[in-house]
């Protein structure tokens, strides 16, 4: 097949107009095309007032051989070289687990279950059927189960979430985590989209799938099942003990990948205690900003807002401030909400969520500001976890200790003022919200740099710092504060057998990036693996 690049197209194309501009692009009459595979589809809304469609294209047509030949000068044209993604086989008898079923989780186990290991996961919260409904009690009463929540159970924090597939990282491995998650049931246009996503709506039978298909492969997976402990023996791993139904169990094996997830607090200051080499990490920490997704697509489609194949409009901001600090907006749910998100008593945190339709009336993101390992006020490896519970804490007294988010509109907060009022934009958070300044539960210097940065903002998106935008606190898991560290083999360092895995052990950003680092570390203790039956003589 030829692939072809940068093909641009009306909003309003058909599959003719496809056709007509590869053959113009190929110098081959487009009759002559036997198959189309798009690849990427962008949208390029540069100019407001033409706004179109980016192609990349694998293509089959008759005499390729000769059309290449023909294009050797046409930096946008060239042979399909993609290399298909495999698993080595493993006839190793033991069997390997998995701690964690986020996206780094799932993805390692099912690495490991297709080499023939037969992996053992545990997850310390429930099947996702009983987990939405934890969730949906927290949101709807405000009542928190600790094991239970938009943090732990299957399918990890990303499963209520906008489900964004799109990374920052450039790996071979990502066709295959898009083409895994496609054929768990998410919508086969994930493989295609510049930007793609599932939704949460898509992603909780995608992930149940996802289950069905490591168990089928030979994987046992354990609910409600806590890791609290492991064992060593020189150095060496040779088990891990899990709590279930107030029991303690024991596994023995030599290998475990942990993925924990960026909120296993508790698990972290376990294995801080056990003296596993764990650093601080810069994070960021912030609030959750709400506008009119109407006036979004107003504002980055024009006259095209309305358009049916452009859907709801999405932003990524970032300005660079004079105080040295940045601000920069994460996860951006278009059509979405706000959510709660606390996973410890007493704390309150929240994020964004999106169906796959993005229908919702507001847009929401994060508006997150670094935080290094100076401002965390302690050397402590675990300092920059301990701050984000101390703010956690404030932003839950801030909103009279329940599950209520303080909320605040922009126009207030620039002028340093509590809000009494809504505008046009209500909060979509639920269980409630109170009106509160970000000023009662956010450092000083955060609070300064989301005024500074909102205003800037506002000159690259026109109307971001409207004065009825609405900032719901407190936006504090967008990543981990702590890396585990691991050596050459993917092991943690000083300990044989661990391989820390994913975003709570600081080596991924998102569930595409996670998804990839769980399956690099499935890939070394295969190898590891692999290496031991070879030396024993068993391969």
């Amino acid at each position: 097949m030829i692939r072809i690049q940068n093909i641009r197209l009306s909003l309003d194309y058909t599959d003719l107009d496809l056709k007509k501009a590869i053959g113009r692009k190929l110098h081959i009459p487009f009759e002559s095309i036997q198959e189309i595979k798009i690849r990427k589809r962008s949208v390029d809304a540069r100019k407001k007032d033409n706004i179109s469609f980016l192609f990349t294209l694998d293509v089959r047509a008759a005499g390729e051989k000769k059309i290449l030949q023909k294009c050797t000068k046409d930096k946008d044209i060239a042979p399909v070289a993609d290399k298909k993604y495999k698993i080595a086989i493993c006839h190793h008898a033991e069997r390997p687990v998995v701690i964690g079923m986020g996206p780094a989780g799932l993805f390692a186990a099912y690495a490991l279950a297709k080499a023939g290991l037969r992996p053992i996961l545990l997850e310390r919260g429930c099947p996702v059927e009983e987990r939405i409904q934890h969730v949906s009690e927290f949101r709807s009463k405000g009542v928190l189960n600790p094991e239970s929540n938009v943090q732990f159970g299957e399918g990890g924090a990303g499963t209520f979430s906008d489900g964004k597939l799109n990374t920052g990282i450039k790996d071979e491995r990502i066709r295959f985590v898009l083409e895994t998650f496609v054929q768990c049931g998410a919508p086969e246009e994930i493989l295609w989209q510049a930007k793609p996503h599932i939704g949460t709506d898509r992603l909780r039978d995608t992930v149940r799938n996802f289950r069905t298909l490591i168990q089928t492969l030979g994987g046992e997976i354990h609910f409600k099942a806590k890791f609290t402990d492991f064992v060593l023996s020189a150095n060496q791993l040779t088990a891990v003990r899990y709590q279930q139904g107030g029991q303690e169990q024991e596994i023995i094996t030599k290998h475990a990948i942990l993925a924990l997830g960026h909120s296993a607090r508790d698990t972290l200051e376990m294995l801080h205690e056990k003296n596993m080499l764990l650093m601080q990490k810069p994070f960021a920490m912030g609030v959750r900003i709400e506008h009119l997704q109407e006036e979004i697509n107003k504002a980055l489609y024009g006259k095209f807002w309305n358009h049916e194949a452009l859907g709801a409009a999405d932003y990524k901001l970032a300005v660079h401030l004079k105080n040295g600090r940045s601000l920069y907006t994460f996860c951006m749910c278009p059509g979405g909400e706000v959510i709660a998100a606390a996973s410890e008593p007493g704390r309150l945190a929240v994020n964004g969520m999106s169906d796959f339709r993005r229908g919702g009336r507001n847009a929401n993101s994060a508006l997150l500001v670094g935080i290094n390992p100076e401002d965390f006020g302690s050397t402590h490896p675990l300092a920059g976890m301990f701050l984000q519970r101390q703010i956690e804490e404030k932003a839950f007294q801030a909103a009279g200790s329940s599950y209520a988010a303080p909320v605040i509109c922009v126009k207030d907060f620039l002028h340093r003022k509590e809000s009494r009022s809504f505008g046009r934009i209500l909060p979509s958070y639920t269980p409630g919200t109170v009106f509160a300044s970000p000023d009662r539960y956010l450092p000083a210097f955060l609070c300064e740099t989301l005024r500074a940065g909102l205003k800037e903002m506002d000159h690259r998106l026109k109307g971001f710092a409207c004065e009825d935008a609405v900032l719901t606190g407190v936006e504090s898991r967008s990543s981990s504060p702590v890396r585990m560290l691991r050596d050459e083999n993917f092991y943690s360092t000083g300990i044989r057998g661990f391989y820390p895995c994913g975003e709570g052990a600081g080596y991924a950003g998102g569930i595409t990036s996670a998804a990839v680092d769980g399956l690099k570390c499935a890939e070394a203790l295969i190898k590891n693996l692999n290496e031991e039956s070879s030396y024993a003589g068993i391969n």
